[in-house]
């Protein structure tokens, strides 16, 4: 049974992180909470809490500064779901996730909070803080190279990481035009694959490798494949558009027609 006293606080807009705390306690109650809230645990709420950090980097893609807000609430409150979650399971709760966050920006940022200088570049700034990790990493007993990236991450993104963790420690081609040559070659393993799982394992190591030229030209993959993905989207809904002013529909158009219409979609994005 919830306390009473604690009504005010959840009717309190201006109540801040009490008041969400609160809230959220109230719906893991085993008596009196919201049933779905209460059969949840770390795994099936994982899944919502990457689609929430995916919608934030989308209304920042499109500058929507209100729904930017919206988005943040929804990714803050998935943290305070993990945290109830631990504390219901007597692991830990909140304010150990906040300390824990502070404690470490404290000391990743020495030049900010202790006695180093902050008259340092953001390249010198990167490297010691990626030393400064380097150090923690230790401290878990995480002594391979490798040792620490999410397994959770998106294959892109984890490959990058993969990639930068091994080239500190030597392991890297000295020019883009080495990462090139493999590529052709990967391309050539994926042409002469005996059957689909061997096909499976050549286009993976293709990927990687593009994920590899990407590090070497400093192009995020992850935004150049998005970048795509929209410029492909804006395109087709040109043919679509172009299409239904004739009165028809792509699955009942030719291929030819189709090319056409993103010829024509490419050549009007170049003149404006």
């Amino acid at each position: 049974m919830h306390d009473p006293s604690t009504d005010n606080l959840i009717e309190d807009r201006n109540g801040g992180m009490p008041r969400l705390l609160e809230i959220m306690q109230r719906l893991r109650d085993p008596k009196t909470g919201c049933p779905w809230d209460i059969e949840q645990d770390f795994s099936t709420i994982a899944p919502y809490t990457i689609e929430e950090a995916y919608e934030v980097e989308d209304a920042i893609a499109q500058q929507d500064w209100k729904e930017l807000k919206s988005e943040l609430g929804d990714l803050l409150f998935q943290s305070v779901f993990h945290a109830q979650i631990a504390k219901d399971k007597g692991l830990f709760d909140f304010q150990d996730v906040v300390r824990e966050i502070s404690d470490k920006m404290v000391s990743r940022h020495p030049h900010v909070f202790g006695s180093e200088t902050n008259q340092k570049s953001a390249d010198q700034q990167v490297s010691d803080w990626e030393t400064i990790k380097a150090a923690e990493r230790a401290g878990k007993k995480q002594g391979g190279a490798l040792d620490g990236v999410a397994l959770g991450l998106p294959a892109l993104l984890r490959a990058v990481k993969l990639q930068k963790r091994a080239a500190r420690v030597g392991f890297d081609w000295d020019s883009t035009d080495q990462v090139l040559d493999k590529l052709v070659e990967e391309a050539q393993e994926l042409r002469e694959a005996r059957d689909a799982d061997h096909a499976e394992e050549e286009f993976g190591d293709l990927l990687f490798v593009m994920a590899n030229l990407a590090r070497h030209m400093k192009i995020d993959p992850e935004k150049a494949l998005r970048r795509t993905n929209t410029k492909f989207t804006r395109r087709f809904a040109h043919i679509e558009a172009e299409l239904a002013k004739q009165g028809k529909t792509a699955s009942d158009s030719s291929l030819e027609e189709m090319d056409a219409l993103w010829d024509q979609a490419k050549a009007l994005e170049k003149e404006g």
